[in-house]
């Protein structure tokens, strides 16, 4: 009998033989992170059970990325507890403008292929774009795992999704995982592990490949995981990680579902207002007008994503009466950006740059506020009623080609009918 690359995971960290689907098992936790929406709890807990020497201090991130810069006092005081925390404690700290928690921990060599990652996020699944198996937890969890190292986990079943052919210039995972959301809805595969195979991943780039794994959590899944190749581990080395240790899924290994889709002829996909599931193809709804747009978020804020806007707006304008917001995912991606180019042709066109956070995406900085009737054209991984603080207005999610093609026209646009818009990695100068 085979196992699964989640399965074959969790029973290494259970140091056990083998581990199957709907068992709990105690794990030892490669790395841990903590944002500062959950670190009150997380540092409250700790003293509640009066450890003193938390033994994974060492091996666990405090990020300050959603109230990144703070709104208020009370968010600013949360800041001050991390960073002080932090000291004390000995933990990894991020600060404001550093990044977001699913950028800064690949990027800053925190995990590699076959760990197991927590993180208090549910887009902590990012890091199966590394082979590794990462999940959301709460901060009071994090709290047993710095004090211990261990977490008890119940094993999920796991989807096989086989992703035939391969994305066509100007479409990109973005299009993919909407379209996955359309085909399952939102929590369609709730508490299952993705394992993503075929042409399609292993033409991808791995921004896109953290970008297949983030959606996951829309998707309700535990966990998303990639296998490792060459690209992955040249990443991983490039940024310092510790030494892989690769895990293949047996080819006996048993799933709870076969899921084969054909990305060949994909076109770019939009989800309509406030539903990530109601998913149409971009060209449907051309006469969508729109009056704001972001790029960013920890889905679609790496480079790759704002390399898709400038071959789009380079030398152009955007559409009279439309704004546009970009917020790169890290410092280390705003750095790279300005190097190449790209902030100056997007600021050309008119848009702005954020420091890096999740602040805009959330809501919480109030840095985008719609107006009433304005829609909002995003790279998120969300969309729901009264996200940015405004709940009359609209937020509908795309590519960042799709979302750079719908600010120059000021229409939801196919980015494949602009120039620019069939950019890929390979053609960028």
């Amino acid at each position: 009998m085979g196992y699964t690359i989640s399965e074959k995971i969790l029973a290494k960290h259970a140091n056990v033989p083998a581990v199957n689907a709907g068992e709990v098992v105690v794990c030892s936790v490669d790395f841990a992170m903590v944002t500062d929406t959950r670190a009150s709890n997380t540092i409250k807990m700790i003293n509640k059970i009066g450890v003193k020497d938390l033994v994974f201090a060492k091996n666990t991130a405090l990020v300050m990325d959603h109230y990144s810069p703070p709104p208020n006092l009370e968010a600013a005081e949360i800041h001050t507890q991390m960073r002080e925390f932090s000291k004390n404690a000995g933990t990894k700290l991020y600060d404001i403008g550093d990044g977001i928690c699913h950028q800064v921990m690949p990027e800053g060599g925190h995990l590699t292929a076959g760990d197991l990652v927590v993180g208090t996020d549910t887009h902590s699944v990012s890091y199966g774009a590394f082979n590794a198996f990462g999940t959301g937890i709460e901060g009071t969890d994090v709290s047993a795992v710095m004090a211990t190292g261990k977490l008890w986990f119940r094993v999920p079943e796991t989807v096989k999704v086989r992703l035939n052919g391969v994305l066509q210039p100007g479409v990109w995972a973005k299009d993919l995982t909407l379209h996955m959301l359309g085909r399952f809805g939102a929590e369609g595969l709730n508490y299952k592990a993705i394992e993503y195979v075929g042409e399609a991943v292993a033409q991808m780039n791995i921004d896109d490949r953290m970008t297949l794994c983030n959606h996951a959590a829309e998707l309700g899944a535990k966990a998303a995981i990639l296998e490792a190749d060459e690209k992955t581990l040249k990443w991983l080395s490039a940024h310092g990680a510790k030494p892989p240790k690769p895990v293949f899924a047996d080819s006996d290994a048993t799933y709870s579902q076969h899921i084969e889709v054909d990305v060949q002829n994909l076109a770019p996909q939009v989800a309509r207002k406030h539903r990530v599931d109601d998913i149409v193809a971009a060209h449907e709804v051309s006469n969508q007008r729109i009056q704001f747009a972001l790029i960013g978020t920890c889905t679609n804020g790496r480079l790759d994503d704002i390399r898709q806007a400038a071959a789009i707006l380079k030398g152009k304008k955007l559409a009279n009466g439309v704004r546009m917001i970009v917020t790169p995912a890290s410092r280390k991606i705003y750095i790279d950006a300005l190097r190449e180019g790209l902030i100056e042709i997007l600021t050309m066109a008119g848009a702005s740059f954020e420091a890096a956070g999740c602040g805009t995406c959330v809501g919480i900085t109030n840095h985008l506020v719609p107006g009433n009737g304005d829609t909002v054209i995003s790279t998120a991984n969300r969309n729901f009623k009264g996200r940015l603080s405004n709940p009359d207005s609209e937020i509908w999610l795309g590519s960042a080609a799709t979302v750079a093609a719908s600010a120059l026209t000021g229409f939801i646009t196919d980015p494949r009918t602009v120039v620019g818009g069939d950019w890929r990695a390979s053609s960028w100068e």
